[in-house]
């Protein structure tokens, strides 16, 4: 069985998108996917990389039309998507938890929670009490989810993940590999896809 890697940060919008999109493109071909949290900033750190809205600020045009291309996306896969009016949020409390979140049975949930509470409900993921709130919302272990945020062990393994991502050669989320071939962004997914087809 073939697995796509799938390395995410919840700030990212495009990572929602490809979220929204990549399980059904998975059950398609009959794959595994494997949800993999990293921390943007810090791949924007160690690669010198910088978000769209800051690297194209200057260009015009550009994200005019970035915004366009993510209306045909969303418009084509039937997408729930509202763009969340604290962007850029500060995610790192929530990648913490996603890392401990790998593994267990609420993983997925956690994922979607996260997610929607970003991208649907316009939320202000970067504040505690919000974050706690939507996870119970979610019928989550909220209260050991957010003392695992703080965790040493949780804490290195986000810096871990983060290091190994870059060590691979990501640059940006959202990422995915299948095997050793990288796919960056949503508008590689028809490519993705063309390698399972094939495989």
């Amino acid at each position: 069985m073939q697995e796509i890697e799938f390395l995410y940060d919840f700030g990212s919008p495009n990572a929602y998108l490809v979220h929204r999109v990549l399980p059904g493109l998975a059950e398609r071909h009959g794959a595994r996917l494997h949800y993999v949290p990293i921390l943007l900033g810090g791949v924007f750190k160690a690669t010198n990389n910088r978000s769209p809205m800051e690297a194209f600020a200057g260009v015009k045009g550009k994200l005019a039309y970035e915004m366009r291309e993510t209306e045909r996306f969303v418009r084509r896969h039937g997408i729930r998507y509202h763009m969340n009016p604290y962007f850029p949020l500060n995610t790192l409390a929530l990648m913490r938890g996603a890392v401990f979140a790998q593994g267990k049975d609420w993983e997925g949930a956690f994922v979607d929670a996260v997610f929607d509470a970003i991208w649907l409900h316009g939320q202000k993921m970067d504040e505690p009490m919000v974050i706690e709130d939507a996870l119970r919302e979610a019928d989550l272990p909220a209260a050991k989810i957010m003392d695992a945020m703080r965790s040493p062990e949780v804490k290195q393994g986000l810096i871990a993940n983060t290091d190994a991502a870059v060590a691979r050669g990501v640059f940006g989320a959202p990422t995915m590999f299948v095997g050793d071939e990288m796919f960056f962004g949503k508008h590689s997914l028809p490519e993705l896809e063309h390698l399972l087809e094939t495989a």
